[in-house]
C-alpha cells in the first residue's frame, strides 16, 4: 500500500455542523447535509453557504435523483456530546428519536416530503447512505440505532424514486454505511463501519443480486471482500472513480482508503486536519477535485486527486 498526504487540500467552508453527504452540482456549488444542524446545506467554491431545507432528524446521506431532487438518507437524529476540544459527536439516540426515513426535497423550493419510512412492516430505522443506478432506483444502507447495551441489525435495500417500491435485499449486514456502484452499474459496494470492510455484490438487474445475500465460506452475506483494513480503522461513506477504484472515508486514521475493484488497496490518502473523515464526492474540472468532509472539525475541503471521478448519473 502507497501511503500520501493531500497537501493541496483547501477549506471551501467552516462552522458546519458535522457535515456529510457532499454532492456535486456541476455549476461550481455542492450540497452537504449537516447531521447535527439538520440541514441541506449549499456551498459555492468561495465559501457562500445557504441553507436549502431544514430536515429534522439525522440527515446523513443526500444524492440527486432522476428528477432533479435531493433524496436524502435520514438517521433520524443522534444525540450530541462536545468533545475537549470544542468539537461535536454523536452519542446515542437522541429523547426526540422518531425513526428514520428517506426523504425528497426540491432544491429550488426547500419542500421537503418523506419517501419511504417503512419496508413492509417494518420501520425504517437509520439509513445512512444512498446511490442512484440507471434505472430510477436507489440502493440504500440502514445501520439501525445503537443503544448502551444493544444494537440493531442493519441492512441494505433498494427503492424507487417514484415511491412505487421499497424492499429489503441484504440482511443482517454489520453496521453498513457507504454504499455504491461500479462503473457499468453490475457491482454493488457496500462499506461496514466498525470492521473496516469493504463487500462486493454482483447484480443480475435493477435492485436484484445474482446470487442470494447467504452466508458462505467467504462472507457472511454472500458477498466478495474486496478491501479490509489490517489494523484499527473505522469505514464510512464512499465515491467511486471513472476508472472504477473505490475511495472510502476512513475514520480514526484521517484519509481516504482508495481499493482496487479486483481487490487488494491502491493507496491511501491522508487529509490533514481532522481524523474524522465521513465522506467524499467529486468535483471541479474534469471531475479531478475531491471535495472531503471533516465532521469533527466542521469543514468542507477540496483536494487534487490523481485520477477523474465516476460522474453522478444525474450530472452526467
Amino acid at each position: 500500500m502507497s501511503s500520501e498526504v493531500a497537501s493541496s487540500a483547501r477549506v471551501v467552508a467552516d462552522d458546519l455542523w458535522f457535515p456529510e453527504g457532499p454532492v456535486w452540482l456541476g455549476d461550481g456549488s455542492l450540497l452537504v447535509v449537516e447531521i447535527r444542524r439538520q440541514t441541506l446545506t449549499r456551498i459555492w467554491l468561495d465559501g457562500r453557504k445557504e441553507i436549502v431545507a431544514h430536515l429534522g432528524g439525522g440527515p446523513n446521506g443526500a444524492a440527486i435523483g432522476p428528477d432533479g431532487a435531493c433524496y436524502i438518507a435520514n438517521s433520524g437524529g443522534f444525540a450530541w456530546k462536545q468533545r475537549p476540544d470544542g468539537s461535536w459527536a454523536s452519542a446515542g439516540v437522541p429523547d426526540d428519536y422518531a425513526g428514520g426515513s428517506i426523504q425528497r426535497v426540491d432544491v429550488h423550493s426547500g419542500t421537503v416530503e418523506v419517501l419511504y419510512d417503512r419496508i413492509g412492516t417494518q420501520p425504517i430505522r437509520g439509513p445512512n447512505d444512498l446511490v442512484f443506478d440507471a434505472h430510477g432506483g436507489f440502493w440504500f444502507t440502514d445501520p439501525g440505532k445503537a443503544r448502551p447495551r444493544d444494537v440493531d441489525r442493519g441492512c441494505v435495500c433498494y427503492a424507487k424514486a417514484d415511491g412505487s417500491l421499497i424492499r429489503e435485499v441484504i440482511f443482517p449486514i454489520n453496521k453498513p454505511n457507504g454504499v455504491g456502484l461500479s462503473p457499468d452499474g453490475k457491482t454493488l459496494y457496500v462499506a461496514e463501519t466498525d470492521s473496516a470492510r469493504l463487500w462486493a455484490w454482483d447484480l443480475q438487474a435493477p435492485g436484484e443480486l445474482a446470487r442470494p445475500a447467504t452466508p458462505n465460506c467467504d462472507s457472511p452475506h454472500g458477498s466478495r471482500l474486496v478491501h479490509g483494513w489490517p489494523s484499527y480503522a473505522r469505514f464510512d461513506s464512499l465515491a467511486v472513480e471513472a476508472g472504477g477504484n473505490i475511495c472510502v472515508g476512513t475514520l480514526d486514521r484521517g484519509g481516504i482508503t482508495v481499493c482496487r475493484p479486483d481487490g487488494g488497496l491502491e493507496a491511501f490518502i491522508a487529509v490533514p486536519g481532522d481524523t474524522h473523515i465521513t465522506n467524499l464526492c467529486f468535483g471541479g474540472p474534469g471531475l479531478r477535485k475531491a471535495y472531503v468532509t471533516q465532521s469533527y472539525a466542521g469543514r468542507l475541503v477540496e483536494i487534487d486527486w490523481p485520477r477523474p471521478g465516476l460522474p453522478d448519473l444525474a450530472m452526467a
